[in-house]
C-alpha cells in the first residue's frame, strides 16, 4: 500500500514539474513583456500604403504602425542610390510596385521562419502579397527585379527561381 502512495506522489511531482518546463519553455519563445510577438510564416492582413520607396521597398502601416519593408530575396534596380544614381528599369520597378500596392485591395505581409525579420537599416523582412499574388513574383516575372539577398532556405524560392527564368528567356526587363 506504501509503495502505491509512493507512486502516485512522485508522478504528482512529476507532472507539476513537467507543467512547469512547459510554462517556462512558453514564456520564453512568446516572450515576457514582449512589445509584439509576429510568428515566422504567419500572415498579417490589414496593411496600408503610406508611402512608395522603390521597387523593392514601401512604406506599410502594420498593426497601427508605419514600418519600412524590404521586400525579401529580391533586388530592383536603383533609383535613390547616392552612388549608382538610376540604374536601368529603376524607375520602372518602382513605379510597377508603386502602382501595384496604390491599386490593392488587400495587402499583407509574411514574414519567413529563415530569415530575420529586420535588416541592419531596422527596415521590416518581408513576403508581400498584393491581392494574394505575392509581389516578389509579380516583379522577377515583368523582368524587373532579380533574385538577391539570400540568407536562408527561403520560403516561395522555386516559384521565385521560375519566375526569374522565364523574364530571363523572353529577355524581359532586366534581362535585356
Amino acid at each position: 500500500m506504501k509503495r502505491i502512495k509512493r507512486y502516485r506522489r512522485r508522478n504528482k511531482k512529476t507532472s507539476i514539474f513537467v507543467e512547469l518546463v512547459i510554462a517556462l519553455i512558453l514564456l520564453v519563445v512568446v516572450g515576457i513583456g514582449a512589445k509584439e510577438v509576429i510568428l515566422p510564416n504567419e500572415s498579417i492582413e490589414g496593411v496600408q500604403l503610406v508611402g512608395c520607396v522603390d521597387g523593392d521597398t514601401a512604406k506599410l502601416r502594420i498593426e497601427g504602425q508605419t514600418e519600412t519593408v524590404r521586400f525579401l530575396a529580391i533586388d530592383t534596380p536603383e533609383t535613390k542610390h547616392p552612388n549608382k544614381g538610376v540604374e536601368p528599369f529603376g524607375k520602372e520597378a518602382s513605379d510597377y510596385t508603386c502602382d501595384t500596392l496604390k491599386n490593392a485591395n488587400v495587402i499583407r505581409v509574411e514574414f519567413d521562419l529563415n530569415s530575420n525579420q529586420r535588416d541592419k537599416y531596422n527596415r521590416i523582412l518581408a513576403w508581400v502579397f498584393v491581392d494574394d499574388k505575392l509581389l516578389q513574383e509579380e516583379l522577377l516575372n515583368n523582368g524587373l527585379a532579380k533574385i538577391a539577398y539570400l540568407y536562408g532556405d527561403y520560403s516561395y524560392m522555386d516559384q521565385l527561381y521560375k519566375a526569374e527564368q522565364l523574364a530571363q528567356a523572353n529577355n524581359l526587363g532586366v534581362w535585356e
